[in-house]
């Protein structure tokens, strides 16, 4: 299943998924800001000081419930528009070969 299909509000099963970053990205982190390579294609990515902090909890396995949790811990932000901005960024990741979504 896409990850479009996959990382919507329709999706019943969607707290549950697993994501977790691809084996073949490597990333540093700078000044609070991180910049991912993909090694497979060459392409650089830059992530602000929110994405980084979705990217280091990305390090392990997690659940998209525990981000969401996380983020709400963290950011003061309603719990809407975190999974709504949540959503977004993690597709752009999926779009872009940087994670892996496990559907269990």
């Amino acid at each position: 299943m896409p990850s479009d299909d996959l990382l919507t509000l329709s999706n019943k099963k969607l707290f549950e998924l697993t994501l977790c970053r691809a084996k073949d990205c490597i990333s540093t982190e700078l000044d609070g800001e991180t910049v991912i390579l993909d090694v497979a294609t060459g392409i650089y990515s830059g992530l602000d000081p929110v994405g980084t902090f979705i990217w280091d909890q990305l390090e392990q396995p997690v659940t998209i419930a525990i981000l969401r949790e996380k983020m709400l811990e963290r950011y003061e932000v309603s719990e809407d528009q975190c999974i709504t901005d949540l959503l977004f960024f993690l597709k752009d990741l999926a779009e872009n070969g940087l994670i892996t979504i496990r559907n269990e």
